[in-house]
């Protein structure tokens, strides 16, 4: 995409870091990158850039890491898209974290098992969003210093009860809340009916799932990343196929967001096309200023 004549190695690692979801391994392409972008003079502007690059994230990580310090927790490091998984004990919380991420805790009737948040990474459509089960909430090992620093918390119940004492734990926190009624496979579809009316008659947001049977799984992903108001762009170079994983930006964003993760300035873009929701057809010419939407592709043509 960049003006200079980048090797293939540079022009790999350039891919993997636009794609990377984490800071720690937008890090490691970011210095690939900077080793082997071109040393001639005319590149050197592009080597500065590169360096100032490394610089802010690498205070980025370290704020990130004084933030996960100041939870009390350590090692736990908040991604970019973060959800906090909290409820009673016996809710479902370590099935439903077992089902919709890579790691496998503890399962066990036997109350209280969790005493350390267990941290996993699920996979939307090519975004990663971490997700922390907390020890339960009337457990003296609960942790509301990662739940303040979440982005989003799902509060896991298996009855109308419960929402409002995971409420009360909840003072003074200002992430998006999603409900998660779980265990509905215990529910026959006449109960179902009544609990959907009721939940939405207090104007809740919830789904009704079941991290045993699998029901609704698909529907509870869509609504943990719609609840975080991103949206996806994918790039792409001219006449090559769109990058893998996209780009997570705010809803309301801009072409010139997307440039702006690229490329040192604007006035090297000689001309940008976008495919996907945004645009009236596919290949659409348009400017920096073009809203973007979910999905959209974005091809930078370089002078």
């Amino acid at each position: 995409m960049a003006s200079t004549n980048q090797s293939p190695f540079y022009i790999q690692a350039e891919k993997k870091f636009l794609s990377a979801q984490g800071n720690e391994e937008k890090l490691k392409w970011l210095e690939e990158m900077i080793r082997e972008c071109p040393k001639h003079k005319s590149a050197e502007a592009m080597l500065a850039n590169l360096k100032t690059r490394r610089k802010k994230l690498l205070e980025k990580i370290e704020s990130s890491k004084k933030t996960s310090r100041g939870s009390g927790q350590k090692g736990v490091k908040k991604e970019e898209l973060q959800a906090v998984i909290i409820g009673k004990t016996n809710a479902g919380k370590s099935s439903l974290i077992s089902t919709l991420t890579n790691v496998h805790p503890q399962i066990s009737e036997i109350p209280f098992t969790t005493k350390t948040p267990v941290i996993g990474m699920m996979n939307y459509n090519g975004v990663n969003i971490q997700l922390i089960e907390v020890p339960a909430i009337e457990s003296e090992y609960y942790d509301k210093g990662i739940v303040h620093t979440a982005d989003l918390i799902l509060i896991l119940v298996d009855n109308v009860k419960q929402i409002d004492e995971a409420k009360k734990r909840l003072e003074n926190v200002s992430a998006k809340i999603l409900i998660i009624f779980n265990k509905i496979d215990l529910l026959n579809n006449s109960d179902k009916r009544k609990l959907d009316a009721r939940l939405k008659s207090q104007k809740l947001d919830f789904v009704m799932t079941s991290a045993k049977t699998g029901e609704n799984l698909d529907e509870l992903r869509e609504r943990i990343f719609a609840s975080f108001d991103k949206i996806r762009v994918f790039t792409k170079e001219p006449g090559k196929i769109k990058s893998e994983n996209p780009l997570i930006l705010e809803k309301g964003a801009a072409v010139k967001e997307v440039a702006e993760k690229i490329f040192r300035t604007f006035s090297i873009i000689k001309e940008t096309k976008i495919w996907g929701p945004s645009s009236k057809f596919p290949g659409q010419k348009v400017g920096l200023n073009h809203i973007l939407k979910d999905m959209d592709v974005v091809e930078f043509k370089t002078r």
